[in-house]
């Protein structure tokens, strides 16, 4: 795969072609686009009928059964495609520009690699050449039987094991013991400019106080190359909040030399397009919100999108502002965010007054940068409701400020966890392994002690996106009292595109990676969170298809609703990040794009 990313669109153009002469020559040889269609949908039904008839042994004797599963699926996806339907929705005809460059032969310089790449695997799929089976034979432990099969299967899975070994050497967490060190080292020197001491370092209300939020401050205390410092200063010049805890910021490495940080940082340090792209929305008028909250909010600090469960914001900022936040749009700055105790009383007002909600996610912002009194007064208030089952509590303070669960907080909220009544659980956000640090491990313990669980959700960003990151992730997460719970597909916004990652990349590694871990490790479930409709489950292809593919090589898929079986709700339509942006950026970051081979597969 690394000589398409080294090709010139000329060479693709021609690999393009050779990947499936007949289709070649159905779009060079009709003048006529409706002709061209219709001889193009032909082909594909009869390809696709031929491959699983009676007598496909004999037209396709060289092909693998696996290898017609992902032909038929290629061949969906072209038709879909070729649909005028979907061409007119979208307003761009992908078989308009392939008959055009067929007949011309040669790219329109509007025309990506990316967009060249999607159809030379396509075509490749339907002719039976994905590259997904080189071997093209089945391994011997099917043929075997008995214990000599048995022997024969264990080479296998030790062989898929020992890969994934090699993987998890290329991460690490944050509990090995060198790490614990430096971070220790920066710890003292963030103690030191604060003129703080190690009791300081305990107490939240300290590092409350002492949120860093200006340039100089980090810029003294860890080094930062010339990008980050471009993203920082122009975040100060738009006015776009940006906040880190003393706690989060020990865990970066101060001399900046990218070995186990980079994760860390990307959640933090916002960047220049991130910046560019925020101002300019804001410029346009352009809703900030995403996920179009206020169209499923009956009540100011309600958001309900499903039939049992809704999310109550009791306030509007967090200790630590991370960057791909999907409600950035409304996060002010400690200082700024005010606790609307009215706002939040008509709130629970209307959730007792509605039988059907059973469970509520306290979430914001971050609800536990209220003091505890006042959480012990909401938290009150909503376990009074009686048909209220379970309180999720949404905080990343687990992750950016672990001493904020003192044993007040604890008796606080264990008051409201009772066994066969009432759950109350914590939601949190663990991005990266080198995250989970001695501080979190004493927290998670004393939670654990309350019968309190944990479970996380992750951001698939391209900064854990890396093979088998994330299972290195979910694997450190479980040894430590935490369970996987969701993993999110990052939001389509302008202003993250940085952070953004193909869907066919979450696709690949739930069915890669994950699948390999046991069974406790991979609890999450893999979604992308459609805005107004809510989660679809990615796994499902029932719940989304590709139906164009755009000049700049992204894919648009149609998400259909949650609802699809019960009601008639419209779906919606989702531009991806393109899969040859994605593999590129990855190769220029000096990762073997072979290693992700597979991912044009994935619909």
């Amino acid at each position: 795969m690394k000589e398409l990313i080294t090709a010139t669109k000329d060479e693709l153009m021609k690999v393009l072609w050779e990947s499936n002469p007949h289709i070649y020559h159905i779009l060079r040889g009709s003048e006529d686009l409706l002709v061209t269609r219709n001889k193009l949908s032909r082909y594909l039904s009869n390809v696709d009928a031929a491959l699983f008839s009676v007598y496909s042994n004999r037209y396709f004797k060289n092909m693998n059964i696996l290898e017609k599963k992902n032909a038929r699926e290629c061949i969906g996806v072209l038709k879909t495609i070729i649909r005028t339907e979907n061409e007119k929705q979208v307003r761009f005809s992908a078989l308009k520009i392939l008959s055009r460059m067929a007949k011309e032969n040669r790219v329109n310089r509007n025309i990506s690699k990316g967009f060249i790449c999607e159809f030379i695997f396509l075509f490749r799929g339907i002719s039976g050449r994905s590259g997904l089976y080189p071997a093209n034979e089945l391994p011997s432990f099917i043929i075997l039987k008995g214990k000599e099969a048995a022997l024969e299967r264990m080479k296998f899975l030790d062989g898929y094991a020992g890969r994934m070994e090699l993987f998890f050497e290329k991460y690490r967490t944050g509990l090995e013991p060198d790490l614990v060190h430096r971070r220790s080292l920066l710890k003292g020197l963030i103690l030191q400019h604060f003129g703080a001491g190690e009791e300081d370092w305990t107490d939240y209300k300290w590092h409350l106080k002492h949120i860093i939020s200006d340039i100089g401050t980090i810029q003294r205390l860890v080094r930062l190359d010339r990008s980050e410092l471009k993203g920082l200063k122009l975040a100060d010049k738009y006015h776009i909040p940006f906040q880190v805890t003393p706690y989060y910021l020990s865990l970066f490495d101060s001399e900046n030399q990218k070995q186990f940080d980079l994760s860390i940082r990307a959640q933090v340090l916002p960047g220049v397009n991130y910046c560019s792209n925020f101002y300019e929305s804001k410029q346009k008028g352009i809703s900030m919100d995403f996920m179009e909250e206020e169209s499923a909010s009956p009540v100011e600090g309600i958001t309900r999108r499903y039939p049992r469960i809704l999310i109550l914001k009791p306030y509007k900022s967090c200790p630590q502002i991370c960057v791909y936040c999907q409600r950035n749009w409304e996060l002010e700055t400690i200082e700024d965010s005010e606790i609307r105790k009215d706002v939040i009383i008509k709130s629970i007002d209307w959730i007792a007054d509605n039988p059907h909600i059973s469970e509520v996610l306290v979430t914001g912002g971050d609800p536990l940068t209220l003091n505890d009194s006042y959480l012990d007064w909401l938290l009150g208030k909503i376990s009074q409701i009686e048909h209220v089952d379970r309180i999720r509590i949404g905080t990343r303070t687990l992750v950016t400020l672990p001493c904020r669960f003192t044993e007040n907080l604890l008796d606080v909220i264990s008051n409201y966890h009772r066994l066969g009544e009432q759950e109350l659980c914590l939601m949190t956000h663990f991005q990266h392994s080198t995250e989970i640090t001695p501080d979190v491990l004493d927290v998670v313990s004393k939670i654990k002690t309350h019968g309190i669980n944990i479970y996380n959700q992750q951001v698939f960003t391209y900064y854990n996106s890396k093979k088998f990151e994330t299972c290195m992730l979910r694997r450190t997460m479980k040894k430590s009292g935490i369970d996987p719970y969701y993993t999110f597909n990052t939001k389509g916004k302008d202003e993250t595109i940085d952070y953004r990652v193909p869907i066919s990349r979450i696709e690949q590694e739930r069915k890669e990676e994950a699948r390999l871990l046991p069974g406790l490790e991979r609890t999450d479930e893999p979604v992308f969170n459609v805005p107004r409709l809510g989660k679809s489950h990615l796994r499902a292809w029932q719940d989304h298809e590709v139906i164009m593919i755009l000049p700049n090589g992204r894919r648009v898929y149609r998400f259909y609703p949650w609802e699809s079986n019960l009601e008639l709700v419209e779906p919606y339509n989702y531009v991806d990040v393109s899969i040859y942006d994605y593999l590129e950026r990855l190769y220029q970051d000096g990762e073997d794009i072979d290693d992700y081979h597979s991912i044009w597969f994935y619909f």
